[in-house]
């Protein structure tokens, strides 16, 4: 009774540790606009508050990994819910962009701690033959996590404000805290070695930071000191794939990638994560700032995915048993890019049900086509004694798409959305004082957002604003939308037979 006790408790600690960061990542989403509007900050800085956390858990994860590996998983786990939970204090108090965005990185290295360690103290606790009901039950609480988010937090923060979305975390993570001081066993790797690769992590933050500050710069205006930035943080990418080729310890073993599958699930995951991860992040800025939906209903316009993918990704392994992971990977990428086209076209002022539900639906089936399939054949690549690394690694390489990606394509709308703003705004029948207040608010303008100004001018302006954000929009779903395709050509001719079908 005891045991079993211990087991419930080590996994729901593991569920509300990992849940508390899948949650405040897809709520976050939903509240930039409101955080926008009430810390009067411009574009740049916005994507910095999703760009800052998912830079150091992207960079951070496998040595998080790593970590508790050698020095105690239940220590590390209880370190970083400890991380984030106080640094979601720091991200509800902070009352200037860039305290946000320094509380939202410090979140991020909690998250590279507490993540990988919360799968970790379940398959350190359950036997074998418990252990794969009590991973299941993981996955399908924290795909609930993900799904809640963005409508809890488009209800808090509607209801009372941006900063109770960030204060949710901390009686949840004193909770985990308590359980894991009192009831989870510690527990190690006895095989794994000593060195811990913080070159490794220090050259892949270092290098995906100064690439995304490039890209985000040079999306106000094309200046030198972004470029450089860009070409180094390149140059030190380099330097990164040097280096743990040589390295004593690598953080990520490049020696795996010579497996044809492992290396096209890797491609595979980079370019649809990619596609995701960056386009809906602008989604809530279209629907609160652009379409002027509530919070609520902007967080609630994206249920139709997460729904469709949590209640017919458990379908897809028999799917996958009798057409073979080939087939529900090249469908899967085919029909989220089909999902992307959909947001592209779907325009400003139409009615939820024709615009944003069928692009969600589609989106939502396609990934519960390939989520599934996709984890079984990075699974699947390498040895089972590898299967931990394989995880690692994948999750890592989806996350740095993502992070890449907001930036890259954030840098698509701003093209499309200032020529766009500018052709219109220089014949606009608007005064001086406002052409001084959107001059002011420029960067602020590629988000959607429109400033105060005269009553008599603002008709137009907001017009115009819409307009452009609407056309940047488009491109950057169908940016998105071309890479779901190239991640469906890399499925359909990359993949050898034998590791992704089971067939000779």
């Amino acid at each position: 009774m005891f045991v079993e006790k211990r087991g419930t408790l080590v996994l729901a600690a593991a569920i509300l540790g990992s849940g508390m960061a899948l949650l405040d990542g897809t709520a976050v989403n939903v509240i930039l606009p409101l955080v926008q509007r009430d810390l009067h900050a411009g574009a740049q800085f916005v994507q910095w508050v999703v760009e800052g956390y998912a830079l150091f858990a992207s960079a951070l994860i496998l040595v998080g990994g790593a970590l508790g590996d050698v020095y105690g998983r239940r220590k590390m786990f209880i370190t970083g819910t400890a991380l984030f939970a106080t640094a979601s204090i720091g991200c509800a108090m902070a009352q200037t962009i860039e305290l946000l965005v320094i509380a939202r990185c410090v979140q991020g290295v909690g998250a590279a701690l507490l993540v990988p360690e919360s799968l970790a103290l379940i398959s350190a606790q359950f036997a074998p033959q418990a252990r794969g009901k009590a991973i299941g039950t993981w996955a399908a609480f924290s795909a609930i996590s993900g799904a809640v988010g963005p409508v809890l937090g488009g209800v808090i923060a509607q209801s009372f404000s941006w900063r109770w979305v960030f204060l949710l975390n901390v009686p949840v993570g004193a909770l985990v805290i308590l359980i894991s001081s009192r009831w989870v066993k510690e527990s190690r790797d006895d095989s794994a070695g000593p060195h811990i690769d913080f070159t490794g992590a220090a050259l892949a933050t270092a290098g995906l930071g100064g690439l995304v500050y490039a890209l985000i710069g040079l999306q106000d205006s094309y200046n030198v000191l972004s470029l450089a930035i860009g070409i180094v943080s390149l140059v030190v990418l380099a330097l990164f794939v040097m280096y743990e080729r040589r390295a004593r310890s690598p953080m990520m073993p490049l020696r795996f990638f010579a497996s044809r599958d492992f290396a096209a699930a890797n491609a595979y995951t980079f370019l649809l994560y990619a596609g995701l991860g960056g386009s809906l992040f602008f989604v809530p800025f279209d629907l609160i700032n652009v379409q002027h939906y509530t919070p609520v209903q902007a967080g609630a316009s994206m249920l139709p995915m997460t729904t469709i993918l949590f209640l017919f990704s458990r379908f897809s392994g028999a799917l996958q048993t009798r057409f073979g992971a080939r087939v529900m990977l090249t469908g899967g990428a085919f029909v989220a890019a089909v999902g992307f086209v959909l947001f592209a076209i779907a325009g400003e002022g139409k009615s939820y049900w024709i615009s944003f539900f069928p692009a969600s639906v589609v989106l939502g089936i396609g990934a519960a086509l390939f989520v599934a399939p996709l984890t079984a054949t990075v699974m699947n690549s390498l040895e089972t004694a590898h299967a931990g690394v394989a995880s690692g690694v994948n999750n890592a390489i989806s996350r740095a798409a993502g992070l890449l990606a907001v930036a890259g394509l954030g840098l698509v709308l701003s093209a499309v959305f200032y020529r766009a703003y500018d052709a219109q705004i220089g014949h606009a029948p608007v005064t001086a004082q406002t052409r001084h207040a959107l001059a002011r608010d420029r960067t602020r303008l590629l988000t959607g957002y429109v400033p105060d100004v005269g009553p008599a001018d603002r008709a137009v302006v907001r017009a115009i604003v819409g307009r452009s954000f609407v056309g940047g929009f488009a491109w950057a779903m169908a940016v998105s939308a071309a890479l779901a395709f190239a991640a469906a050509g890399i499925a359909k001719f990359s993949f050898s037979r034998t590791g992704t079908d089971g067939t000779a």
